[in-house]
């Protein structure tokens, strides 16, 4: 399908609204507007095919890029061959917001390892830091130990599991849980099950953070999202939404952390230098929408 038929279909919709002010079928036109352009054309040699119980998984490569993919046309995640642990997809540059807000990251949990980006840029930028990884597929686990090139290093454990299973039963506590659970449809439905969210509550430590990456979802499923963490979370959150079109919320297991511009755009500069990501852009992005949630004015002392 091309670009003109989605917008003749647009097309059609609004002027249906118009005239019978029906919502729904713009919902359902922008859904699939939005999951059309979302696909990315994959350039590149599949190097590497491989199909477990769950489905497929795919390997490209390009002149400068690895990229993992679980149906050939959406990137999970991607690599620069020069530069094997830098984070390369806007989404987890924007993931790492959370970090401007905890004053030493000791402990992280990730759901959902993918090609071991947010992993490896973690381990790398801090040397102190252990890292928890919870992955159900085995063969994801082993296409990013082959390809991506994922550190062996007893400052990260991978458990294979469920992650709502490993959740529930885990008694170790992280200052960051980082959410990112898709499959080849789009996010995995167990993110937005009330049952998880209150158990990764409670995995946090007394000032953890929660970040779910939220894509390629139905608005309904959104908007039941936003009222579950609203209600688990007591209204203490933050989002904003990444280049990519990827919504990213920061969920507080307590109050918010006050802080003043200037105090953030400092700390987003040194995490800047540390992890070479666009930190001052989050940061900055985060105060404009949201400051008056957690900012302190200068001014105004």
């Amino acid at each position: 399908m091309n670009n003109v038929y989605w917008v003749s279909e647009l097309k059609q919709a609004v002027e249906k609204r118009l005239v019978t002010k029906t919502v729904s079928v713009l919902v359902d036109v922008y859904t699939k507007v939005k999951r059309y352009f979302n696909k990315m054309d994959i350039k590149g040699t599949c190097i590497s095919s491989t199909t477990d119980e769950y489905g497929p998984i795919y390997v490209y490569e390009t002149r400068t890029s690895r990229i993992l993919s679980f149906d050939g046309q959406i990137y999970q995640s991607a690599m620069k061959l020069n530069d094997i642990n830098g984070l390369h997809l806007g989404y987890t540059q924007a993931m790492m917001a959370a970090l401007l807000f905890i004053p030493s990251t000791n402990t992280v949990t990730i759901m959902g390892l993918g090609a071991g980006s947010m992993v490896k840029n973690l381990l790398h930028s801090f040397p102190e830091l252990n890292i928890h990884a919870v992955e159900y597929r085995e063969a994801v686990v082993n296409i990013t130990k082959k390809y991506f090139y994922l550190p062996d290093t007893n400052r990260l454990s991978i458990h294979i599991d469920d992650a709502v299973n490993y959740i529930k039963n885990t008694d170790f506590k992280s200052d960051i849980i980082f959410s990112d659970l898709f499959n080849a449809k789009g996010m995995e439905p167990k993110q937005v099950q009330p049952s998880y969210l209150h158990d990764c509550k409670k995995s946090l430590n007394k000032h953890g953070v929660l970040v779910l990456n939220i894509w390629n979802t139905e608005l309904q499923s959104r908007k039941e999202l936003d009222d579950l963490l609203a209600h688990e979370f007591e209204n203490r959150l933050l989002s904003f939404e990444a280049e990519s079109g990827n919504m990213i919320v920061l969920a507080f297991k307590n109050d918010i952390p006050v802080i003043k511009r200037k105090e953030l755009l400092i700390k987003a500069k040194w995490l800047q230098e540390k992890m070479n990501i666009p930190m001052e852009r989050y940061a900055k992005l985060l105060w404009a929408a949201q400051g008056n949630k957690f900012g302190v004015d200068e001014l105004a002392l």
